[in-house]
């Protein structure tokens, strides 16, 4: 459900029962737990903008890329749960890194409250364009036929990337020796001239590589092609039958640290939900090749941060995965 426009006007500046002060008192500080660049990043940038554009609301983005993103996640849930500290994550540092990492400093669901979902972007299987496969299934062939000749890269140990290719071996059958890169970027050049050789990467990254004839789409990891690449196949179509429903998304959403005010909370939930009910919003993100979640509420973000853990941490006791 959208925001009435005069309701969403009045939103910018909320009384919080405890203190009394308006709501947000100063500049709001969100934390991207990744370089420049990443999907987080890119929508952090565009936010920021808007809220300076429609309220008058200064945000500050504030990069803590490290350690799959538990550096940027620990200093929001160390943070004054004041509503001006936030996280803007993607899947990746909240539901895969702790899934694959024991004895992190912090509990994502004890330690952060989720306050809106904001999108998600799809994810590519890519490779050099020199590499003599053409789909797929003449990917798998080759690596089934020279073992660990063919190099797998990966934007982080812990991330998406990393556990949807660990999923795409296990279900393939083919056993990967995989490179982590800190973010995307470098293992995106690497690729593209051959140092390495398969990666699994999210479309905000990969598809400017794509379109610019740097790297090789052979398919997209979803049940349907994405209008992005209409002449890419599905996982339905790509020919390879193990894989065929294997499908991964890379969300992202805001968060806060627990015991954060519920005021602060749904004050985000409305601003966002309003942006999310705005074309210009939608357009913005998709030209970042980013799609914009329908509005909803925190529940929606809490309910798919734990069933995306659960999910995680299922794939990696199956598959004995360990750092």
């Amino acid at each position: 459900m959208s925001l009435p426009r005069r309701a969403a006007l009045a939103a910018p500046f909320l009384a919080l029962p405890a203190s009394g002060q308006s709501y947000p008192a100063r500049s709001v500080r969100i934390i991207v737990p990744f370089p420049p660049g990443n999907m987080s990043d890119l929508i952090a940038r565009v936010l920021t903008e808007e809220m300076q554009t429609r309220h008058n609301v200064q945000i500050v983005v504030d990069n803590r890329a490290g350690a799959t993103g538990a550096i940027g996640v620990q200093a929001v849930a160390r943070a004054e749960p004041d509503g001006h500290t936030l996280l803007l994550t993607s899947n990746s540092p909240v539901a895969v890194n702790p899934a694959l990492t024991p004895n992190l400093p912090f509990d994502v669901l004890r330690d952060l409250m989720p306050m809106s979902l904001i999108g998600w972007t799809g994810f590519l299987i890519v490779v050099p364009p020199d590499l003599p496969a053409n789909n797929l299934a003449e990917m798998v062939a080759l690596m089934r036929a020279s073992p660990g000749r063919y190099i797998a890269a990966n934007p982080g140990m812990g991330t998406a990337g990393h556990l949807t290719t660990e999923m795409f071996s296990r279900l393939t059958h083919v056993p990967m020796e995989q490179v982590p890169y800190r973010g995307s970027a470098q293992a995106l050049l690497d690729l593209s001239v051959g140092r390495v050789h398969f990666m699994i990467d999210a479309m905000t990254s990969a598809l400017p590589q794509v379109v610019g004839g740097r790297v090789k789409a052979l398919a997209v990891l979803a049940h349907n092609r994405s209008p992005l690449l209409p002449d890419v196949p599905s996982m339905t179509e790509a020919g390879v039958p193990e894989v065929a429903d294997f499908q991964s998304l890379a969300w992202a959403g805001l968060m806060a640290p627990a015991g954060t005010p519920m005021a602060v909370t749904l004050y985000w939930n409305r601003i966002l939900n309003e942006l999310l009910a705005d074309p210009g919003f939608i357009r913005r993100l998709a030209q970042q090749n980013i799609e914009g979640a329908p509005p909803g509420g925190p529940e929606r973000l809490a309910d798919l941060l734990r069933a995306d853990l659960a999910r995680w941490r299922q794939l990696v006791r199956d598959a004995k995965i360990t750092i």
